[in-house]
């Protein structure tokens, strides 16, 4: 048994890298060929993949509930093939209105095998003993996604151009993802809860504590995720200094699940993922004080970047050890919903009001909801 779960656990390992490699980090390298094929703005293209995570958002409820009832196999099987096909389609689209629409059953794909359902799959296989390092194992490879697929990405697209390089990332997207998934997961066979048992914890005070930690804390890191570079610059920073420096954020974030995942055997897990919250709110903070120079900009975004994803790992970690992990895909997939609305939303709001606020009153509101976060995950420790 020990063997086959970790199987199941080196085998998500590499479908969740290769599918936030294909289904989100490439979109990136796609974007600016893309806009001159379809002669649109930059705003209307990246608008799709908007689209794309907030359809993800939307649908997570009812595939929390397909997971719960039915397992991870054929779900996961049938998300990774669907993904596989939207690429191939992706690579025909000649308008605007095409994109959007294949890029809407990326983001019904991305629901189906990315995170949320692999950690459901971990969940329900895994004690509480060993559920920690399961889900540390698969994020902490699958951090290394942008890293291994935006050069593979731009390599493709450079020597074939951008319909070919999809092509080829759906195809080999679909060879690896769809047997592994197949080879490896198993249909769910646990106990359900008592009926009701999902209405009375989404009344709970503790489930609410959670939901606003993360939503605010998720909106923070992708606004930080999308303007870093450009606030950088803003700062009178070069921008090859100003890239290199946001690409520290992928390091840093597999550095910081480490750090929290050892941490977590010695303190609650909602009092060290607020530290590490607010420990990012202090680094939000700084940036427009001491980000002018090197030293600062490294810092700032260092001390950042160690929190970057640690909300990945006490999500799942919370969820499982307060509620029945019967119903763990389900109160995730609800937990889901207004998380990914954040994420979509809250870089476009940040973009806007940076023009009319200026970057340091974002990065206020960015140390606001850090805080407000910390905050949340106090209170739920102690109503725990």
């Amino acid at each position: 048994m020990i063997a086959r779960n970790g199987q199941m656990v080196a085998a998500l390992a590499v479908t969740q890298t290769a599918g936030y490699g294909v289904l989100y980090y490439a979109f990136s390298v796609f974007l600016q060929p893309m806009r001159v094929e379809l002669r649109a703005s930059i705003t209307q293209v990246a608008g799709a993949l908007t689209l794309a995570v907030l359809v993800s958002g939307l649908v997570a409820p009812l595939v929390g509930r397909v997971l719960d009832a039915r397992g991870g196999r054929t779900l996961m099987t049938a998300g990774s093939l669907l993904g596989a096909l939207a690429l191939l389609a992706w690579s025909r689209v000649g308008s605007l209105a095409q994109l959007y629409l294949v890029l809407a059953a990326v983001g019904l794909s991305s629901a189906m095998v990315l995170y949320e359902a692999a950690f459901a799959v971990v969940v329900a296989w895994y004690d509480a003993a060993r559920r920690a390092r399961a889900l540390l194992a698969v994020t902490i490879v699958a951090g290394f996604a942008s890293s291994v697929f935006m050069p593979l990405t731009g390599l493709l697209v450079d020597r074939y151009g951008w319909r070919s390089a999809l092509v080829a990332l759906g195809v080999g997207y679909g060879l690896v993802a769809v047997p592994l998934h197949w080879l490896t997961l198993r249909d769910r066979t646990s106990v359900a809860p008592e009926p009701g048992y999902v209405r009375s914890a989404l009344r709970e005070r503790p489930f609410w504590l959670l939901a606003a930690a993360f939503l605010s804390q998720t909106g923070a890191v992708a606004v930080i995720g999308v303007l870093l570079v450009t606030y950088l610059i803003a700062l009178g920073h070069a921008p090859l200094f100003a890239a290199t420096v946001a690409g520290l954020l992928g390091v840093l974030s597999v550095t910081g699940r480490l750090v929290t995942t050892g941490l977590q055997a010695r303190r609650p897990t909602a009092l060290v993922a607020a530290a590490v919250f607010a420990l990012q709110g202090l680094a939000a903070a700084l940036l427009p004080l001491v980000g002018h120079t090197v030293a600062g900009a490294i810092g700032a975004v260092t001390l950042f970047g160690l929190g970057f994803g640690v909300g990945t790992l006490a999500r799942p970690a919370l969820l499982a050890d307060r509620y029945d992990t019967a119903v763990y895909a389900t109160l995730s997939g609800a937990l889901a919903l207004p998380i990914t609305v954040s994420k979509a939303v809250a870089p476009l709001a940040a973009a806007a009001g940076a023009q009319v606020i200026g970057y340091p009153a974002v990065m206020a509101g960015v140390c606001a909801a850090c805080l407000a976060a910390a905050s949340c995950l106090v209170g739920y420790e102690r109503a725990a």
